[in-house]
């Protein structure tokens, strides 16, 4: 049965009070809801669905309107959650997905949700590998989607990542269940439909979404392997110092090419903050800065590299305008700790490093420097605690580069 599904992929160790099911209205989705409400009721643990209407369709209204009103029918909570991606710019597929799982996230905190399941599928898996196959994708690119996972400090997963599209419209059709079609699922102007019609033409060739989910798997083994020898690695030729990640580059024995880049591009989001790597031709212009300047400024960082060290360090104009109270996680990596002041804030201590005498005796760049939390009351530096200049203060980073290389 369906409902098996839910309780092998999103289920640990015990039963959750309660899970949030994302429904678009989409057939995936639909047969997710449907299945989830009798998984509900066997197992007595909660669900309530939530839609975001993103604005970028007329039919999005109508599409949450037709979820509100089958929750109503089988009595499930439902929630709609609004987006303006007329507003958004640059790639509107990414910021979608980027505000969806922000905008879900949120919710599921605020109704005290332990998890959200999602509706994808095995045609889902097929589909992505083609398309980033397409992109010139290398094995992370290639690995299969996770089956769960956790983004925006909430936990998801997949439960039908094993089953196919048509058997949940069959499934949908024998329980009088109705659904919506995107139209874009038919617009050759994205590149998920020409994926699908791809499919098609391959399957003489006996290239079927159950080989290609199967192959993505295999991927996904070798992305995990090559991840738990990047982290064998860093602990050998990397350390963080002060926020910057610092990798030798002539260690001995020498660091596996494809391991060096992977440990580059983990301290390039460790430090950035970034939730994907870096694109190939981005890190290409990035090697050919640094064999001509020693320096490239790349996903808010700045990086330097001599003979000896490549220096990941997060840029000063990539966080000059972040301000949070004190108390309050900085740059999603710094914590700064001493005595409570309610109009205490903190931010990059920028050009207030003319105020701090004694700031080269850190050590450290005065780029780097630059871009580390201070205290500020108003416009007066009251500690720069990671340029020597304590006042009480005191500043750490959250989580260490080894614990983000193992937590990926």
């Amino acid at each position: 049965m369906l409902v098996h599904f839910i309780d092998t992929t999103f289920l640990l160790s015990e039963l959750p009070e309660k899970v949030g099911i994302a429904v678009s209205g989409g057939g995936d989705s639909m047969a997710l809801l449907h299945v989830a409400k009798r998984w509900s009721d066997l197992s007595g643990v909660s669900i309530e669905a939530v839609t975001v209407n993103h604005g970028l369709r007329a039919e999005a209204e109508d599409e949450a309107e037709l979820v509100a009103g089958f929750c109503t029918q089988i009595d499930v909570a439902h929630t709609v959650l609004q987006w303006d991606g007329a507003q958004a710019r640059g790639n509107i597929a990414a910021a979608g997905r980027d505000a969806r799982y922000q905008l879900i996230a949120d919710w599921a905190k605020a109704r005290k949700i332990d998890g959200i399941l999602l509706g994808h599928t095995a045609d889902d898996i097929a589909e992505t590998f083609l398309m980033r196959l397409a992109r010139k994708s290398g094995v992370d690119g290639l690995s299969m989607m996770d089956i769960r996972f956790e983004r925006n400090g909430v936990e998801w997963a997949r439960p039908f990542w094993q089953q196919e599209r048509a058997e949940l419209r069959d499934y949908l059709r024998r329980h009088d269940v109705q659904w919506v079609e995107d139209p874009t699922n038919d617009d050759d102007a994205y590149q998920r439909p020409k994926a699908r019609k791809a499919m098609v033409a391959l399957e003489p060739l006996g290239i079927t979404t159950e080989v290609l989910k199967s192959v993505a798997m295999t991927m996904q083994f070798a992305r995990s392997t090559l991840e738990h020898y990047t982290t064998e690695e860093a602990r050998r030729v990397a350390k963080c110092v002060a926020g910057d990640v610092l990798i030798a580059q002539r260690a001995r024995p020498p660091v596996p090419p494809e391991i060096e880049r992977r440990m580059v591009i983990a301290s390039l989001q460790f430090v950035g903050g970034g939730q994907y790597a870096p694109r190939a031709d981005a890190l290409i212009e990035m090697d050919a800065g640094l064999s001509l300047s020693g320096k490239h400024t790349l996903a808010g960082c700045v990086v330097t590299a001599d003979k000896y060290t490549l220096r990941v360090a997060r840029e000063f104009n990539a966080v000059k305008e972040t301000v949070v109270g004190l108390g309050h996680i900085w740059d999603n990596r710094w914590q700064v700790l001493g005595p409570a002041k309610s109009h205490f804030t903190i931010r990059a201590l920028g050009d207030h490093i003319k105020d701090v005498p004694d700031w080269r005796e850190t050590g450290l760049p005065r780029a780097s420097l630059m871009a580390t939390p201070a205290v500020f009351d108003g416009d007066t530096l009251i500690a720069a605690p990671v340029a020597g200049y304590k006042n009480g203060f005191d500043a750490r980073i959250v989580a260490d580069f080894e614990s983000f290389l193992v937590s990926r």
